[in-house]
């Protein structure tokens, strides 16, 4: 339950195995660095990038199916060559 060692030799051991780990004065020194800063703005990025990816992915599948439907009807004959163009270029220009 005791220890039978004298109260200096505790106090010796005590010291030497603590001595280490003692280097603060139990005062907060701030956060670790820019880590608070760094980490919100990398994810804000990497969710930016995707949204973004995302965004011009949908606007793009509008315009590969009108021109997919507009190259059917000039496939077919309902629409001349000139007619054609005229309604691609206007597809394409809707970015």
């Amino acid at each position: 339950m005791y220890s039978t060692l004298p109260a200096t030799a505790t106090e010796a051991v005590t010291a030497a195995t603590v001595a280490p780990y003692d280097h603060h004065d139990d005062d907060w020194d701030g956060p670790p660095g820019p880590v608070f800063v760094i980490f919100p703005i990398f994810w804000l990025l990497v969710f930016g990038t995707l949204a973004y990816v995302a965004w011009r992915y949908v606007s793009r599948s509008g315009t590969r199916a009108g021109e997919a439907a507009l190259a059917q009807r000039f496939a077919a004959g309902e629409i001349d060559a000139d007619e054609y163009a005229a309604r691609r270029a206007v597809l394409r220009d809707r970015k």
